[in-house]
C-alpha cells in the first residue's frame, strides 16, 4: 500500500517521537548528573572526617608512602640469599592456611547446599519457609569473617578452629546465594518427571536438579576457595593461627626481621598465583568442557 493510502492519523508522528526519546536521554542525564555530585559530596565529606580523625595529616603523610615498603625491601634485598631457607621454614604455616580455606570451603560449600534447595523458588521443600532461609544467607553474608573470628576467640581460644568456622559462615551465605540463583534456572523438567513416579523430594534434588547445576556450583566452590585462601591468611593476624600469624609476628619485630615478612609474603603471593591459575583453568573446564 502507498504512503499516500496510509490514514494520516496512523502514520507515526516521528516529531513527537524525537521529543519524547530526546526528553528522556535529558531525563537520564540529569539523573546521573544528581548522582555523580552526591557520589562526589559523600566522597569529599568521607575523606575530611577521616581527615580530621587522623593522628597525621594524609596529606603530609604522602611523601613517607614508600619510606616503609623501601626499607622493608632493601633489607630482604642484603640477605636474599635465606630466602629459600625462609620459605621452607614456613612452608608447614602455608599448608595450615591451606588447610583452613579447604576445610572451610567444604563445610560452607555443603551448607550453602542445603540452604541454596530449602531457599529456590519452586524446588523449595517447604516453600513458606523460604524467606527464613534466605534471610538466614544474608546474615551469614552480612557479618565479616573477622568479626566473627574475634567473638570465637573468647569462647574458642586461638587457633584454626575460630578461623574454620567464621570462614565457613560466611562461604555458606555467600555461596548459597549464587547457589540459589543457579538452581532457579534449572529445568524443572526432570524434576516433574520423578515426582510423577514418587521420588521423594531428597530424591528430585540430588537426581533431577544436581546434575544441572553442578558444573557452576562447583565453579563458584572453587572461586570461593581462593577467597578464601586471603581470608584465611588475614585472620592470621588476630591470632588464628597459620601463615598469617607468621606474617604478623615478623612485622611485630619490626627491623632486622624484614627478610622475613617478604619471605612470607612471596610465599603467599606465589601460592595465591598458583591457586588461581589451577582454579581458573578447572572452572573453565568445567563450565566451557
Amino acid at each position: 500500500m502507498p504512503d499516500s493510502a496510509i490514514p494520516a492519523t496512523s502514520r507515526p508522528d516521528m516529531a513527537a517521537t524525537s521529543h519524547a526519546y530526546f526528553e528522556l536521554l535529558r531525563r537520564r542525564r540529569l539523573y546521573g548528573g544528581i548522582l555523580l555530585i552526591l557520589f562526589v559530596a559523600l566522597m569529599v565529606s568521607g575523606f575530611r572526617l577521616a581527615e580530621s580523625r587522623n593522628a597525621g595529616g594524609f596529606i603530609d603523610g604522602l611523601p613517607m608512602l614508600l619510606a616503609f615498603p623501601a626499607e622493608v625491601v632493601a633489607e630482604a634485598w642484603e640477605k636474599r640469599a635465606a630466602l629459600p631457607g625462609i620459605f621452607i621454614e614456613h612452608f608447614p604455616s602455608l599448608i595450615e592456611t591451606l588447610n583452613i580455606a579447604a576445610v572451610s570451603t567444604l563445610l560452607g560449600g555443603i551448607a550453602a547446599m542445603i540452604l541454596a534447595l530449602l531457599s529456590t523458588r519452586g524446588l523449595a521443600r517447604w516453600p513458606r519457609l523460604t524467606g527464613l532461609f534466605r534471610r538466614l544467607m544474608d546474615m551469614f553474608r552480612a557479618i565479616p569473617e573477622i568479626v566473627i573470628a574475634l567473638l570465637l576467640i573468647y569462647i574458642l581460644g586461638g587457633g584454626p578452629v575460630p578461623a574454620v568456622i567464621a570462614i565457613s559462615l560466611h562461604t555458606a551465605g555467600a555461596l548459597g546465594k549464587l547457589f540459589s540463583e543457579a538452581a532457579e534456572n534449572a529445568d524443572r523438567k526432570p524434576v516433574e518427571g520423578l515426582s510423577s513416579v514418587g521420588a521423594t523430594w531428597s530424591q528430585q534434588m540430588w537426581l533431577g536438579v544436581i546434575p544441572q547445576v553442578a558444573p557452576n556450583w562447583l565453579s563458584y566452590a572453587l572461586l570461593r576457595f581462593e577467597i578464601n585462601v586471603r581470608a584465611s591468611a588475614i585472620l592470621g593476624f588476630v591470632g588464628e593461627g597459620g601463615i598469617g600469624y607468621d606474617l604478623k609476628i615478623a612485622m611485630q619485630w619490626g627491623m632486622g626481621r624484614y627478610d622475613q615478612v617478604v619471605g612470607i609474603f612471596l610465599l603467599l603471593f606465589m601460592a595465591i598465583v598458583l591457586i588461581d591459575r589451577l582454579s581458573d583453568h578447572l572452572r573453565n573446564r568445567l563450565v566451557k568442557g
